[in-house]
């Protein structure tokens, strides 16, 4: 009798990453440095910073991109309770016009 082997055949889907075999992801090719990402820190947890005053503008925009987008968590690095009130803070300073709800063209 014939021996069967129950193997699946190998796909180049969403599993595998859809590269080629052989090929390391980092810049260089295969003997490239890999590169390294530091981890973000809060910056308020790490100054130990609770309120976010909605009057202090210098604070507030640094969080705030030159257009007047709120700068997301994974760009920043603070953390999700933190986000939620500078997006607050930095909302209540556009309503009394410390801060403009976009850049001027």
């Amino acid at each position: 009798m014939a021996e069967e082997t129950t193997q699946a055949p190998r796909q180049d889907g969403p599993a595998s990453g859809g590269r080629p075999a052989g090929r390391s992801g980092g810049p260089g090719g295969q003997g490239g440095r890999k590169f390294f990402r530091r981890k973000k820190v809060c910056k308020f947890c790490a100054e130990k910073i609770d309120a976010i005053p909605y009057r202090d503008v210098r604070l507030l925009q640094q969080f705030v991109a030159e257009r007047g987008k709120i700068v997301p968590r994974r760009l920043t690095g603070v953390c999700t309770p933190h986000q939620r009130r500078l997006t607050r803070a930095i909302k209540q300073a556009r309503n009394i016009a410390l801060l403009p709800f976009a850049a001027r063209f």
